[in-house]
């Protein structure tokens, strides 16, 4: 109660009041009374709420658990037919890691965790890209008796499935609404005609011409190759230098699927002519030239820096990778001077 003066005395109104006070929730109590109240409201807003929650859970934990950049360079083929091409081999067991053991990432629509990886996709494609490119060079050359022969039906299968599209899904908007070939489906094919290839070549009714000219002309492709992935780095070393350059892991990943492919096949050809390289001395020179294409298809940082190449704290990778790229294609052009003698 008050006294004359308007000052405020304790009393029972005034305990009263600081009573009910007392009684009022806290506010984390309120936002929990809100969000399990009943009927329709409070169902969506618990619907939403845990919908938000397993967003945070599901995308962050799946591509953590999808993301897989397999560089094994110990990785062989077991138990190869004698007669069959070792090269050939690899392809196959390099797709069938990619596509049905890892998981084909490049093409994963949005509602799948994995859709937000670009290193493992872009190092997938890579790999894909440099078989694909040795897969003419069989099908035009080492396939065939000379170049009037006819193309081995299977490598001629199994090169045009490899030139198909990484990114294709179920569904393609883009040209139709019916579904499609994805990209998993015409990889799986092409396993099928290299190992038919490959079964038909231990028997005796395929051809794997091991010549000199065949070695050389499947080495000046892959130069070839490196030559581009070579111009990629430097665009982007050109374009990008940044510390955070987000298109820089895409053109280093790509780059290093590529080297790592043609590691293992250029491994494996050493096996399939290695009467050749015996019969030119070219023992050093090969293990040379694979050890740089190893050195640079090992590297793995754990943040691609696209950084200044003379930078003191903060160098660039793709600098480093296509310092070893270069190597290891001045060493293949040597090994193809000297098959050219």
């Amino acid at each position: 109660m008050d006294d004359l003066y308007g000052a405020e005395t304790a009393g029972p109104i005034g305990a009263e009041a600081n009573d009910i006070e007392e009684r009022k929730p806290g506010r984390f109590r309120r936002v929990v009374r809100f969000f399990f109240r009943r009927g329709l409201a409070g169902w969506l807003w618990r619907g939403a709420l845990l919908f938000v929650v397993f967003l945070l859970i599901y995308y962050p934990l799946g591509t953590v658990l999808t993301h897989e950049i397999d560089d094994d360079l110990d990785c062989a083929v077991a138990g190869s037919e004698e007669g069959s091409s070792r090269a050939v081999a690899i392809i196959a067991a390099l797709i069938d890691r990619e596509v049905n053991q890892h998981g084909w990432r490049a093409n994963d629509p949005f509602f799948m965790p994995s859709s937000l990886l670009d290193n493992t996709p872009n190092y997938q494609q890579g790999i894909l890209s440099a078989l694909a490119r040795f897969a003419f060079e069989l099908t035009d050359q080492i396939g065939r008796t000379r170049g009037s022969s006819q193309a081995d039906p299977d490598l001629q299968e199994a090169s045009g499935l490899l030139q198909y599209s990484g990114t294709k899904w179920v569904f393609d908007l883009t040209t139709s609404l019916a579904p499609t070939a994805t990209s998993e489906a015409q990889y799986r094919k092409a396993i099928e005609a290299l190992l038919s290839y490959n079964a038909r070549l231990a028997g005796g009714g395929a051809v794997f011409e091991r010549r000199a000219d065949n070695l050389l002309a499947a080495l000046d492709r892959m130069a070839a190759d490196l030559g581009s992935s070579s111009a990629a780095l430097e665009h982007r070393l050109d374009e990008g230098r940044a510390l955070f350059d987000l298109q820089a892991d895409d053109v280093f990943y790509g780059v290093k699927g590529r080297l790592y492919a043609y590691y293992l096949l250029l491994r494996e050809l050493g096996q399939d002519f290695d009467s050749v390289i015996a019969e030119r001395k070219l023992g050093p020179a090969w293990a040379q030239m694979l050890d740089s294409i190893a050195q640079a298809a090992a590297l793995k940082p754990w943040v691609v820096i696209n950084g200044s190449p003379d930078s003191q704290f903060f160098p660039s990778h793709l600098a480093a990778q296509g310092f070893f790229l270069l190597r290891a294609r001045t060493q293949l052009r040597e090994i193809t001077d000297i098959l050219l003698k």
